[in-house]
């Protein structure tokens, strides 16, 4: 066996890849070139995008993703080129297409994932509202603690922390009780019928205006609200500043203390649910339906014995 016939067809293809690696050699170093160079500057790029993002996003979650993104962008880019430079352009469409296929798998498989992020980069830029913010969402009421790429943090004011998805927050309405300097707290009350409604007023404005946290401007009011079954209904309005350190909880307590003072020392009730029974009228009803009822017996009683006659005649 002739070992030099046998491997001369290898020992050429060897050869040609040589000629072509020398040949292509010039375009391999300008290749590895380009790499370097946007490798290196992919560092700067991310630096300055880290910059101008911070200033818009506020959140140190989606300016470090979306660095990273502009980041492998840059590279990305450097490396179709340098594919480019070594005339691989059949491999840069392959990578494309190959890319476009596991970008679209991942997107149905991880939708809901997705979805979560694109909304916590729309929170994180819009920013309706930020930690600390009291909000009410999904009938969650509460203070934001923490705000991520896929949640956002809600504690309760029985303690509990929620964790709401950020698409959740996104598709539904956000109302934000701190986002304006002053907040309003309506406490409803209700006095008896035969109260003197205009003292009520002046007594529950009075005490009122006494309360710590309470704004003079707009001033505090007790406004009625309608008649009720066993109370005329009234609601208290008294406004505070959401800077301060008024807690809400602590307010609405006191406005129902205060409320509750003044109105026993000025001897304006406060009733109890109440049902005004008629008794005489029902008196009449069951004399009349006691009547009925035993004529219907008597009469029946009547006929049994007409009836009792009427066979023994027979």
């Amino acid at each position: 066996m002739d070992w030099n016939e046998e491997l001369e067809p290898l020992i050429e293809r060897l050869n040609a890849w040589y000629d072509a690696a020398i040949a292509n050699l010039p375009n391999a170093a300008v290749a590895f070139l380009v790499v370097i160079v946007f490798g290196v500057a992919s560092k700067f790029v991310a630096r300055g995008a880290e910059r101008g993002i911070g200033k818009v996003a506020h959140s140190s979650a989606i300016t470090g993703l979306l660095t990273a993104i502009v980041r492998i962008a840059v590279v990305a880019v450097g490396a179709v080129l340098a594919l480019s430079v070594l005339g691989l352009k059949e491999a840069i469409f392959s990578l494309l297409a190959g890319a476009g296929v596991v970008g679209l798998a991942l997107g149905f498989a991880f939708q809901d994932l997705a979805a979560n992020l694109i909304a916590g980069v729309y929170l994180g830029f819009r920013r309706p509202f930020v930690i600390g913010d009291l909000i009410e969402t999904n009938d969650i009421f509460g203070i934001v603690r923490r705000i991520d790429l896929r949640n956002t943090v809600v504690e309760t004011f029985t303690g509990h922390h929620v964790i709401i998805p950020n698409k959740e927050v996104f598709e539904n309405p956000v109302e934000n009780l701190t986002a304006t300097d002053k907040r309003r707290l309506d406490v409803p009350v209700g006095v008896a019928y035969e109260t003197d409604l205009e003292q009520a007023v002046e007594v529950a404005e009075k005490a009122l205006r006494q309360i710590d946290g309470v704004r003079s401007e707009p001033a505090p009011q007790l406004v009625g609200t309608g008649f009720g079954a066993s109370s005329i209904d009234f609601e208290a309005r008294v406004w505070f500043d959401t800077e301060s350190d008024t807690d809400y909880i602590a307010l609405r307590t006191g406005v129902i203390l205060a409320l509750e003072h003044a109105f026993d020392e000025a001897a304006i009730e406060i009733p109890f649910p109440i049902r005004t029974l008629d008794l005489a009228r029902a008196k009449d009803v069951l004399v009349d339906d006691w009547t009925e009822a035993l004529g219907e017996q008597l009469t029946g009683r009547g006929s049994h014995v007409e009836d009792g006659r009427s066979s023994d005649a027979g």
